[in-house]
């Protein structure tokens, strides 16, 4: 039998807002922290650990590019 998806969860602005804000207070919320964070935005916990991982992920990517722009000198193509 095929996997049924979830179907996306889209956030209103100020969800994303206080997200946002819990996100720079931790990047890595416990189950506790979550459960708080999906009572205030008003998602299940489960959306909430799906929500974070994305946003570590694009974290890490923004990371990456800003070291990358940060570089003296290119990495040479040999």
């Amino acid at each position: 039998l095929p996997v049924k998806k979830k179907p996306r969860t889209f956030y209103s602005a100020e969800q994303l807002e206080e997200l946002e804000k819990m996100f720079q207070e931790d990047h890595y919320p416990d189950n506790e922290k979550r459960r708080k964070i999906a009572a205030v935005v008003g998602v299940t916990p489960q959306r909430i650990l799906v929500w974070f991982q994305n946003r570590r992920a694009k974290w890490r990517k923004l990371e990456k590019l800003s070291m990358k722009g940060n570089r003296k000198y290119p990495a040479s193509s040999a």
